[in-house]
């Protein structure tokens, strides 16, 4: 799908429209200056799509990801998730949107260290006001989907870099969320266990439908997804489906 297309069907999950973003930052002498990293974008992703984001560092991918994560908010255009106007939203609203609609891996697995991988997992169940009994049951579960049950009671420090970011990636799933955001989820990884996790997401956008936006600057990365976004300077300068078919992916 063309990035310059806007489809209106029931199935969007994310709609940009003319999206910019720009920060104000001081000189020397106090002079504001206008740094412009997004320029009118315009960008739709329906439900159960698995996008990849690339681009060469300073391209506005990060700031894309922080804005499709409800983290930051546009200067100017819109930024429709799930039929909702983001930029509309309240500070307590866009905390309930990434809580309740966002999961999010990153590439550094942010799990609390003092926490169990089970306590890590349940958290999010936690602030939502979900009972400690019944959250650490869906966290356990979550867990046994991911090949990690046997590692509940183990702390962060006690599991590999690959174990790791199962646990964030149950966690980013406790909550049922329909997006999931991973911000170079791999980058800390080896190959081979880079592959095991990217396997993973592969399975939980078909198997469920979960619609995946991955940022990576690794073409072998990038190649699980069904979609390929680059940005340079700003702009999208490349929006194609890829031809999943012809790609395999023998890494595990």
């Amino acid at each position: 799908m063309s990035s310059t297309q806007t489809n209106y069907s029931v199935n969007i999950l994310i709609r940009l429209e003319n999206l910019c973003k720009s920060y104000n930052l001081h000189d020397a002498n106090g002079k504001t200056l206008t740094n412009q990293v997004l320029f009118d974008i315009n960008l739709t992703i329906n439900q159960g799509e698995f996008v990849a984001i690339m681009g060469h560092s300073g391209s506005g991918k990060s700031t894309l990801m922080n804005i499709l994560g409800c983290l930051d908010i546009p200067t100017s255009g819109s930024y429709w998730l799930s039929e909702k106007n983001v930029a509309t939203l309240s500070s307590d609203e866009l905390a309930s949107v990434r809580n309740r609609n966002i999961g999010f891996v990153f590439q550094g697995f942010n799990l609390l260290k003092r926490m169990t991988a089970l306590d890590n997992v349940a958290t999010p169940l936690l602030y939502a006001g979900i009972n400690r009994s019944n959250s650490r049951k869906q966290a356990l579960e979550l867990l046994r989907r991911t090949g990690l049950e046997n590692f509940a009671m183990h702390q962060p420090n006690q599991l590999s870099g690959g174990q790791q970011q199962r646990v964030a990636i149950s966690r980013a799933l406790i909550n049922q969320p329909p997006l999931i955001l991973a911000d170079e989820p791999t980058g800390n990884l080896d190959s081979q266990t880079s592959g095991e996790i990217m396997s993973l997401f592969e399975q939980l956008n078909r198997d469920q439908g979960i619609t995946i936006v991955l940022v990576t600057h690794e073409d072998d990365i990038a190649a699980y997804a069904k979609r390929l976004i680059r940005l340079k300077d700003g702009h999208i300068i490349y929006d194609k489906n890829t031809d999943a078919e012809a790609v395999s992916h023998q890494h595990v």
